[in-house]
């Protein structure tokens, strides 16, 4: 199996938090679109398994696009490969995109998911991070796309923003329940260099979430989870049994995928390939027929961090047969190793030849994963 991915940059506006590559000038979709497709036909035989599961539409804001150029590019995947019959295809919206018009369009076509940015059913919280809609619009967005039939839907929520307090967090938390999606997506608010909140908290205009406020906005985030039955099958994905996310799934499990459209990356097991963040650049390589991205070859030190790093995060854990199968026993010697401080200390834990991450070590999973990583000069153990 293998995935899709196109990434449509293009904004209204950009979000205060924001660092994924974006362009407001919505002038130049048409020859986006036209150059994801002749991309296409340069890179459709990156993947070797032509069997396409999910297809995902990212961004940037996909809900910018009108239905026939949504439409085109589907038509596009499923004319060049094998699209499974019950493929999951997913695509981004913003709340304020979601008339119920456009929603009866988007339920014509052949998406059956749709994740909702979100990230706050508070007005001061949108209006801090600068996102263009309002809470009652986020509300409708949800219940609109029900009435369209979507029954697939999942949305994003922030956490840890500057003035959100404890009860509004869990305001924002029932209000997400008591929409009765499938599927939830939360993160804790992140300060990227270049980014509006970014720029602010270098001047001591706002100043961060303390830590332990955002370690009880996470634990009421799993708390209200499991009440409602959702499961915590990755760090910051919540679901109910049937729901997870198909195509990040396949992140997770190193499935290999195809990115089409700026910045966006492909992976195929042995490389790594990723466009430029620049709409001008790519779109210049593109209609000159080549491709302006760059790539590497990924050696076992990269292939055995990206395992650890994806697998430690899920449910499902890290398989010590699949590191001596992949790695050798030797590197399995190195990890058993390295475990041991972690395995002690109750931060992860070992069961059935699996190692998983406790509730104990989920809010520092990042540094545990670091700890185990090798580096670029330990391909030897």
């Amino acid at each position: 199996m293998s995935g899709i991915y196109f990434h449509i940059p293009f904004c209204k506006v950009k979000c205060n938090y924001c660092d994924f590559y974006r362009s407001t000038d919505l002038s130049y979709i048409p020859a986006l679109l036209q150059a994801i497709e002749k991309e296409l036909s340069i890179r459709k035989d990156y993947l070797t398994d032509r069997k396409i599961e999910t297809i995902y539409f990212g961004g940037g804001t996909p809900s910018l696009l009108k239905k026939d150029q949504i439409t085109g590019l589907l038509n596009l995947i499923y004319s060049n490969f094998d699209v499974a019959p019950n493929a999951e295809i997913t695509f981004e919206a913003n709340p304020d995109d979601l008339s119920p018009e456009y929603l009866a369009q988007l339920n014509s076509s052949a998406i059956n998911r749709l994740s909702i940015g979100i990230q706050s059913f508070s007005d001061n919280d949108l209006r801090f991070m600068g996102r263009r809609h309002t809470a009652q619009q986020a509300i409708d967005a949800v219940k609109n796309a029900q009435n369209a039939g979507f029954n697939n839907i999942s949305i994003d929520l922030i956490y840890g923003i500057p003035g959100m307090s404890f009860l509004q967090w869990q305001r924002n938390l029932k209000q997400a329940f008591d929409l009765k999606v499938q599927h939830l997506s939360a993160y804790h608010l992140t300060y990227h260099e270049g980014t509006v909140l970014w720029s602010n908290l270098q001047k001591g205009i706002l100043t961060e979430v303390l830590e332990d406020e955002s370690l009880q906005q996470f634990e009421e985030l799993i708390a209200q989870s499991a009440g409602r039955d959702f499961i915590q099958y990755e760090i910051s994905n919540f679901a109910l049994e049937g729901y997870y996310s198909k195509h990040n799934s396949s992140y997770w499990k190193q499935v290999e995928y195809l990115g089409l459209g700026p910045s966006a990356h492909s992976y195929n097991k042995t490389t790594r390939y990723w466009n430029p963040s620049d709409t001008m650049a790519y779109l210049k390589a593109i209609q000159e027929g080549k491709l302006a991205g760059d790539y590497e070859v990924l050696s076992l030190t990269d292939q055995f961090n990206d395992y650890l790093i994806t697998s430690l995060r899920t449910i499902w854990g890290l398989d010590k047969a699949v590191i001596e199968k992949e790695f050798g026993k030797e590197m399995l010697d190195y990890f058993n190793n390295s475990i041991q401080r972690l395995l002690t200390s109750g931060v992860i834990e070992e069961r059935d030849n699996r190692v998983y991450i406790t509730k104990k070590g989920i809010f520092i999973s990042d540094s545990i994963i670091e700890e185990l990583f090798l580096s670029s000069d330990s391909n030897e153990h």
